[in-house]
C-alpha cells in the first residue's frame, strides 16, 4: 500500500507538472500569436517620428530610488502634463497596484495592460536566466532581488525596464517628469529593436502607457491610479 501510494503521488505531481509546464507553453504561444497580428507596432513608430528631435541621455540600470512626498510627487505630475501637452501626447492610466510599469509595457506589447502577469514572467526569466548582465546594477543579494520582483504587486524599476527590452527585443522610450531629463531610451543588447514602446515615468512613483493626443483607447483602469 505504502509503495502504491508513494507511486502515485509521484505520478501525480509530474502530471501536474507537465500540466504547469503545458500551460505556460500555451500562455506563450497565445501571447506570440497575439504580436503577431500587430507586429507593426504603427503607435511606436508615430511617437517615434513626433519626438525624434529630443535628445535622450545614457540609460543606467537601477533600482528605485527615494520615493516622493505628496506635494513633490504632485509638482513633478504637473511638470510631466506639461511636457506630453507639449509634445502632444496622452497618457492611458494604468492602476496603481504595484504592477504599473509591467502593465504599461503590456498595453505596449498587446493593447491589454491586463497581460502585466505575462510580462512580469517574461522579465522575471530574462533576469534569472542572464544573472551576468544584470547582478552588477542590484544594490542587494541577487535572489533576493529575484524573489521579490518575481511577486505580483512589487514595483518594477529601471533594471526590469533593460530586461523588458531585452526580453522582448523593444526600444523603450519613456517621457519623464525630473527635471533635467525629459526623455530616456532604453535599447537591446546586442539586438536591433523590432518594436517601439512608450512610457511615461512619474517620479519614482507610477508609470503609464503613451499614446498620440486623440488616439488614447478607450478603456478605463478598474481602479484609481496613483493619488488621483
Amino acid at each position: 500500500m505504502t509503495e502504491h501510494f508513494g507511486n502515485a503521488s509521484a505520478s501525480s505531481s509530474s502530471s501536474s507538472s507537465l500540466n504547469s509546464s503545458s500551460h505556460d507553453t500555451e500562455d506563450d504561444q497565445t501571447i506570440a500569436k497575439i504580436l503577431a497580428e500587430d507586429e507593426s507596432q504603427k503607435n511606436g513608430g508615430k511617437l517615434g517620428k513626433r519626438l525624434s528631435h529630443l535628445d535622450s541621455i545614457p540609460h543606467t540600470p537601477r533600482v528605485n530610488g527615494e520615493i516622493p512626498d505628496v506635494t513633490d510627487a504632485t509638482l513633478d505630475h504637473e511638470r510631466l502634463s506639461e511636457r506630453l501637452a507639449t509634445y502632444g501626447l496622452t497618457e492611458l492610466q494604468m492602476e496603481g497596484d504595484g504592477n504599473c510599469q509591467f502593465r504599461a509595457l503590456a498595453d505596449q506589447l498587446f493593447h491589454n495592460p491586463e497581460y502585466h502577469k505575462h510580462v512580469r514572467k517574461q522579465v522575471f526569466k530574462q533576469l534569472k536566466h542572464f544573472k551576468k548582465l544584470y547582478e552588477a546594477y542590484v544594490p542587494m543579494k541577487y535572489k533576493s532581488y529575484l524573489k521579490k520582483m518575481k511577486k505580483s504587486g512589487e514595483w518594477g524599476d529601471h533594471v526590469t525596464l533593460q530586461a523588458a527590452a531585452d526580453r522582448f527585443e523593444a526600444k523603450i522610450s519613456v517621457v519623464t517628469s525630473f527635471r533635467d531629463t525629459c526623455y530616456i531610451e532604453i535599447v537591446p543588447k546586442d539586438k536591433n529593436p523590432s518594436k517601439e514602446l512608450w512610457l511615461s515615468f512619474w517620479s519614482e512613483v507610477h508609470y503609464n502607457s503613451l499614446y498620440e493626443r486623440g488616439e488614447i483607447p478607450t478603456r478605463a483602469p478598474k481602479r484609481k491610479h496613483w493619488l488621483f
